[in-house]
C-alpha cells in the first residue's frame, strides 16, 4: 500500500509537470516574432490568401480558444498536423524518435561504462594515478563543448583515419562518434558524483562495522559501500537520459543525423507551431516517465524515501 501511494503521488506530479510545460510552451511560442501563415503563403501572397490560411490553421481565433482546443487534443495524444508538411505531428515525431533514443541510450551507456568504474577506482585509491586520471577526464569532459569534441572526432576518426562514417545514419557505426560526443560531458558529472559518493560511504560507520566483523576489503567496498554509493548515480543517470533526448540538437546537426533535434530545429525555423508544441510536450512526457521509473527504482533500492 505504501508503494502504491508513493507511485500515485509521483504520477500526479508527472501529470502536473506535463500540464505546466504544455501551457508554457503554448504561450511562449506565440511571443516569438513571425507569422506561420506568412511562412506558408510566401512573401508575395495577398492579404486575402494570408487570412484564409490563418482561418485554416486556426490562428485567427482567440488565444484562449486555441489553447483550450489544443490542450483537449493533447490529452487525446493528438498533436495536430504540421503546418509545413501537413503530416500528423505525432507520426513525424515517432518516425525520428528511435534514432534519437538510440543515440541517447548509447551516449548514456558510454558515460556509465567510463564513469562508474573510474569513479570507484578514484575513491578507493585516492591520490593515486587512477584518481588523477579520473579527475583529469572529468575536468576535460566538463570543459570541452560537445559540438567541438564532435568536430574533432570527425576530423580524426572519420576524415584522417576513416574508422567511422562521416555523416548520416544507417547503423551502429554511425552512432559511435555522436554518442561519445554526447556522453563525455555526462560521464564527467557521473564520475565526480560516483567518486564523492563512494568516499562518503566508505567513511560511514557500517563500513567500519563490516571491517570489524572480518569481511574482506573487496566485500566491504564493492558489495556494501558500492551498492549505496550508486543510488545518487542512478538518479542522475535518469535525468541525463532525459536531457540527452531533448538536448541532442547540436550533435545531430554536427553529424547530420535525422533525429528529433533536427526535426524540432526545422520546426522553429519554419514557425511550425504544432510541430514545436508537440515536440516539446512529447519530450516532456518521455522525460517525466524516465524520472518516474527512476523514482520507482530508487524506492525499491532505498525504501526510506517512500514516505516522502
Amino acid at each position: 500500500m505504501e508503494t502504491l501511494n508513493f507511485a500515485l503521488r509521483r504520477i500526479a506530479r508527472l501529470l502536473l509537470t506535463v500540464l505546466l510545460i504544455a501551457t508554457i510552451i503554448f504561450f511562449v511560442i506565440r511571443v516569438i516574432p513571425g507569422d506561420p501563415a506568412l511562412v506558408i503563403a510566401g512573401v508575395d501572397s495577398s492579404d486575402a490568401d494570408i487570412a484564409a490560411i490563418r482561418a485554416r490553421i486556426g490562428t485567427d481565433r482567440p488565444l484562449a480558444v486555441q489553447y483550450a482546443d489544443w490542450l483537449w487534443k493533447v490529452a487525446r495524444f493528438d498533436f495536430g498536423r504540421s503546418l509545413i508538411s501537413d503530416q500528423p505531428v505525432l507520426s513525424l515525431i515517432l518516425e525520428r524518435f528511435p534514432l534519437t533514443l538510440s543515440l541517447s541510450l548509447l551516449g548514456l551507456l558510454f558515460s556509465i561504462v567510463l564513469a562508474v568504474p573510474l569513479g570507484v577506482l578514484s575513491a578507493v585509491r585516492r591520490w593515486s594515478g587512477w584518481d588523477f586520471l579520473g579527475l583529469g577526464i572529468s575536468q576535460v569532459g566538463m570543459a570541452v563543448p560537445s559540438f567541438w569534441l564532435g568536430i574533432l572526432l570527425l576530423l580524426g576518426l572519420a576524415v584522417r583515419v576513416p574508422l567511422f562514417p562521416l555523416f548520416g545514419s544507417g547503423g551502429l557505426r554511425h552512432l559511435v562518434l555522436p554518442a561519445v560526443s554526447l556522453g563525455l560531458a555526462q560521464a564527467a558529472i557521473q564520475l565526480r558524483l560516483t567518486r564523492a559518493s563512494m568516499i562518503e560511504e566508505l567513511a560511514k560507520e557500517y563500513v567500519l562495522t563490516a571491517r570489524a566483523k572480518g569481511l574482506t576489503e573487496r566485500m566491504v567496498k564493492y558489495k556494501h559501500a558500492l551498492k549505496n554509493a550508486l543510488l545518487p548515480v542512478i538518479t542522475i543517470a535518469g535525468i541525463q537520459l532525459g536531457y540527452m533526448l531533448g538536448g541532442a540538437i547540436i550533435i545531430e546537426q554536427v553529424f547530420s543525423l535525422p533525429g528529433l533535434g533536427r526535426l524540432f530545429l526545422f520546426g522553429i525555423y519554419q514557425r511550425d507551431f504544432p510541430l514545436i508544441q508537440g515536440g516539446v510536450v512529447f519530450v516532456a512526457v518521455v522525460f517525466s516517465l524516465i524520472n518516474f521509473a527512476v523514482d520507482l527504482l530508487y524506492a525499491v533500492l532505498n525504501p526510506k524515501i517512500r514516505v516522502r
